[in-house]
């Protein structure tokens, strides 16, 4: 297993955010490694690396991930998807992946992967999905063995500027009763809209597998718009620029009126679940257009508004981060107590690409572990 995480109060420190059941919906394999393994898979098959120790090597790619550009960010990726190009390699990034979460107190997680970026020693797109599926099952097992219970599910992403949409969609589907719960488009979001991927979404609504969409990082209300219209999208894998369709007037009595555009209206009245990673969208500049501090993200805005918020990691590895800290961070900027924090994890139970009965489990399973906090 790894490192005991660090510790994580509510203000008062009656409450310990780490022990609180959490769910996580949007988390990359290739952006959560631990630096240790990276240096052990990277050595097996010959691959330099910047840094040759594990804390130096965490802290490279915090640093290169902090570049307030998602291009840029993209690229620290050209390092952990090298590591995983064979099927050990996948197993032990899978497994590591899987204890890690549950180090961290999360009882539920989707794991979002690209296969086409694992194909470079010869794998085919089934063997590489069967791979990871065999870590993820390896993970679940070593953590039943250490005395706790964690479930998962593959999201299977096409890249935007490849072409290979409904190839992937394919295999996600064949995969359904593998570990696939979902379909997700990810990568560069400027210049490549969702529509690009039409005929991957159609497959995908015929055959009734769901989907969720990047889109409202680094592009704002029409890449949105695509991934509702085109996309069909059951969630917004970060959607923070959402808030570009929210207007604050305020008056010279002090009084505050917000009004929605149409698609913000649509968001929130169909509550189509925001997947927010708030470390992860300072590091982009996805939130560039309101600061360039947690205080500034749009947040607790949207929360207040009644969008369906969750709280995400993004990438542990890049953004030096887990969901614990990343609900301690919004806790200290908002002033969230626990009531705030179940929430946000019902809101994640209610939108896991689950079977109904599964998440109405995973629902009771954080209001019990809420209230024995």
């Amino acid at each position: 297993m790894n490192t005991t995480p660090q510790e994580y109060l509510l203000p008062g420190g009656a409450i310990s955010i780490n022990a609180l059941p959490k769910i996580a919906l949007h988390d990359h394999l290739d952006g959560g490694l631990r630096p240790s393994t990276i240096i052990e898979l990277a050595d097996s098959i010959g691959f330099e690396l910047p840094a040759t120790d594990a804390a130096s090597l965490g802290a490279w790619f915090a640093d290169r991930a902090n570049s307030g550009s998602l291009v840029e960010y993209l690229k620290t990726f050209d390092i952990t998807t090298a590591v995983m190009q064979t099927h050990e390699g996948l197993v032990r990034v899978a497994r590591d992946f899987i204890e890690d979460l549950a180090a961290d107190g999360v009882i539920y997680g989707e794991i979002r992967w690209a296969p086409e970026q694992h194909l470079g020693r010869g794998l085919s797109l089934d063997q590489v999905v069967e791979a990871v599926q065999e870590g993820v099952d390896a993970g679940i097992e070593s953590v039943a063995q250490n005395g706790s219970r964690i479930k998962i599910g593959q999201l299977l992403t096409a890249m935007r500027h490849a072409d290979r949409g409904l190839e992937i969609a394919e295999l996600a589907v064949r995969h359904r009763n593998n570990g696939v719960v979902g379909f997700d488009i990810a990568g560069a979001e400027l210049g490549f809209p969702a529509r690009n991927q039409r005929a991957a979404f159609d497959y995908l609504a015929q055959e009734f597998l769901p989907v969720t969409v990047h889109a409202g990082e680094a592009d704002g209300l029409d890449s949105i718009r695509g991934a509702l219209f085109d996309g069909r999208a059951l969630r917004l894998g970060h959607g923070v620029r959402i808030a570009e369709d929210v207007t604050i007037q305020r008056e010279d009595d002090a009084s505050t009126f917000v009004t929605l555009g149409p698609i913000a209206q649509w968001v929130r009245d169909r509550e189509i679940t925001l997947e927010l990673s708030p470390s992860s969208n300072l590091q982009t500049g996805a939130i560039a257009a309101w600061g360039d501090d947690l205080l500034d993200h749009p947040f607790d805005l949207l929360y207040q508004l009644g969008f369906r918020v969750t709280v995400n990691t993004d990438n542990r590895l890049m953004s030096n981060t887990t969901l614990t800290k990343e609900l301690a961070l919004l806790s200290d900027a908002f002033s969230y107590d626990v009531d705030d924090l179940e929430v946000f994890q019902l809101n994640a139970a209610a939108a896991a690409f689950l079977p109904l009965d599964d998440r109405e489990e995973l629902t009771d399973a954080i209001i019990a572990g809420f209230a024995n906090a």
